[in-house]
C-alpha cells in the first residue's frame, strides 16, 4: 500500500492573533476554511465568504461531561444570516469552524450532502454529543457531483483535526494483540493507546466499589460515568456499555479500578508487559 502523500496546509491569524479569526487552505484545493471563538463572532460575520453557501460546525463542552464535547452540524445558503440566528438562540457554543468554497461551486445540494455525511460520521465516531435534534437526509446527487462532494469531504476530514476538532474521528481499529488489559481486584477491561487518548472497549468490567483514598477527581467522574449510564450494574461489578476514548491510560485505569492508578503502569499486554515498558521499547528498540 501506498504511503499518503504530504500536503501543505496554511493557517492565516487574519487580525494577527490567535484568538480571532483563522483562514485555512490546503494545497491545490478549492475549499476555504474559516475558524473563529465567539468572542470574535463580529469579526467573523464580516469577512466575504460568509455570503454564500457552506457546512458549519458549533462546537462547545459537553453537557454530561463525559464525552469530548459537544457540536451542532448545520448547512446553509447564506452562511451570515443562518449564524446570525445561532448567535442570537444558541448558548453551548463558544467556537465556529466553517468551510465554503473559493470557487462559488458550492450549492444548496451539495451543502446538504456534506452535512447529512458529517452528521453520519460523528455518529459513528461517537466522541462529542450532538445538539442536533434531527438527522440529515442526503440528497440526490449525480455520480460526478457525488464524487466531487467526496473528495471535498476528504480533504474537510483532513483539516477538522488540525484545528484541534475531533468529532469525526473513529478510534483506529487494532490487531487483537495490540490490546492492552487490566485485570485486577473487580476489573477485567481491554483498551489500546492511542495519539487522542485511551480507548477503552464496550463490555469492560469496572470494580463496584471505590477506595476511600482516590482522588476526588476520579470519584467525580466515576459519578458522572454511572449517571449517563456508561457504567452500569452488573453483578459484583460496572460495565462499560459503549467504546470511551479516555485522555489518558491513567484517568481510565482510575475509573475502572475505583482507585487513583498510575495506567503506564497497570495496562499490560498478554505478555504481562506494561504500557510504560512497551513505550520504552518503542523509542530504544
Amino acid at each position: 500500500m501506498n504511503q499518503p502523500l504530504g500536503t501543505s496546509i496554511r493557517l492565516f491569524l487574519a487580525d494577527g492573533t490567535p484568538d480571532g479569526v483563522w483562514v485555512v487552505e490546503k494545497s491545490n484545493w478549492t475549499g476555504l476554511a474559516l475558524m473563529a471563538p465567539r468572542s470574535a463572532y463580529p469579526a467573523l460575520r464580516s469577512r466575504p465568504e460568509l455570503a454564500g453557501p457552506g457546512v458549519y460546525v458549533l462546537t462547545g463542552p459537553s453537557e454530561g461531561g463525559v464525552k469530548s464535547g459537544r457540536v451542532y452540524i448545520g448547512e446553509t445558503d447564506e452562511l451570515r444570516k443562518r449564524l446570525d440566528q445561532h448567535h442570537a438562540k444558541k448558548e453551548f457554543w463558544t467556537r465556529a469552524v466553517v468551510f465554503t468554497a473559493k470557487d462559488a461551486n458550492l450549492n444548496k445540494a451539495h451543502v446538504r450532502y456534506l452535512e447529512s455525511r458529517l452528521l453520519a460520521l460523528a455518529g459513528q465516531a461517537n466522541r462529542y454529543e450532538l445538539d442536533n435534534t434531527t438527522g440529515s437526509a442526503a440528497p440526490s446527487l449525480s455520480e460526478a457531483d457525488q464524487a466531487d462532494m467526496e473528495a471535498f469531504l476528504a480533504d474537510m476530514l483532513l483539516i477538522y483535526p488540525v484545528l484541534g476538532l475531533t468529532a469525526f474521528e473513529r478510534p483506529e481499529v487494532v490487531v487483537p494483540s495490540a490490546r492492552l488489559h487490566l485485570d485486577a481486584k473487580g476489573t477485567k477491561a481491554e483498551g489500546v493507546d492511542g495519539p487522542d487518548g485511551f480507548l477503552v472497549y464496550a463490555g469492560s468490567l469496572a470494580r463496584k466499589d471505590t477506595v476511600p483514598s482516590i482522588h476526588a477527581y476520579g470519584r467525580e467522574l466515576r459519578d458522572t460515568f454511572i449517571a449517563a449510564r456508561l457504567l452500569v450494574p452488573d453483578g459484583d461489578h460496572y460495565r462499560l456499555t459503549e467504546d470511551h476514548l479516555f485522555t489518558s491510560p491513567s484517568n481510565a485505569a482510575m475509573v475502572l479500578l475505583g482507585r487513583t492508578a498510575n495506567g503506564r503502569v497497570e495496562w499490560k499486554n498478554t505478555a504481562g508487559v506494561t504500557l510504560k515498558e512497551l513505550q520504552e521499547q518503542a523509542i530504544t528498540g
